[in-house]
């Protein structure tokens, strides 16, 4: 179980000045969407020049052209790329075909997807190394949380490990450790406390304990 920061609300020095603030608690660092919008597959470079350490995670959300996009943010230094599970299979194959060539990982993001057990299992059949249920900013605010989607998938899912991401605060840990995905997607819940070393320290604590057990 993995622990990773997502930064979305930042600029490249903010972004490095908080992940230098919590890296020792942290496995994955990743560049939102946001970031990536404004700053382009920079962001993503300046992350793994100064974290080289650092597993780093473009969230570029790739919708087509799979390969090509999978290819550039590896390029830039991200080892893990995420594609949306709504997009079609033929840019799924592109991006992990692509994948493999570069080295990295697909991590694919099951926002806004409907039938979520019916495409985990095709995604899982189509060879992706990450399946990650997402419940977005917009439903947070009105109270949807995406656990229940999580077990869904940990039950069809063969070969793929799980994530999940959404709203996720320091609270709700024991909940998500109960659900045991193997990657647990962390932004405001770290990113805005005011103690965010501490708070980041005691959920790399809770995560280990878990797997201790």
């Amino acid at each position: 179980m993995k622990l990773q920061l997502a930064l979305d609300l930042v600029n490249i020095p903010e972004a490095i000045e908080l992940v230098n603030e919590v890296q020792e608690h942290i496995d994955i660092v990743e560049i939102g969407t946001p970031i990536i919008n404004k700053e382009g597959h920079h962001a993503v470079k300046a992350m793994k020049d100064a974290f080289p350490s650092l597993t780093v995670l473009a969230d570029v959300k790739i919708m087509d052209a799979g390969g090509y996009e999978v290819m550039n943010a590896s390029q830039a230094g991200a080892s893990i790329v995420t594609v949306l599970g709504a997009t079609d299979d033929e840019t799924i194959k592109g991006a992990v075909e692509e994948a493999k060539k570069q080295g990295s990982e697909i991590l694919v993001d099951m926002i806004n997807v409907k039938d979520i057990e019916q495409r985990a299992k095709e995604l899982d059949a189509l060879g992706v190394d990450y399946i990650c249920v997402h419940t977005g900013y917009d439903l947070q605010a009105v109270g949807v949380t995406p656990f229940s989607q999580l077990t869904t998938i940990k039950n069809v899912v063969k070969n793929a490990k799980t994530a999940v991401a959404g709203g996720i605060k320091l609270e709700t840990i024991p909940e998500v450790i109960k659900a045991q995905p193997d990657l647990i997607i962390v932004g405001g819940g770290i990113a805005n406390q005011d103690n965010k070393k501490d708070v980041a320290a005691e959920i790399e604590k809770q995560i280990k304990e878990a797997m201790t057990v």
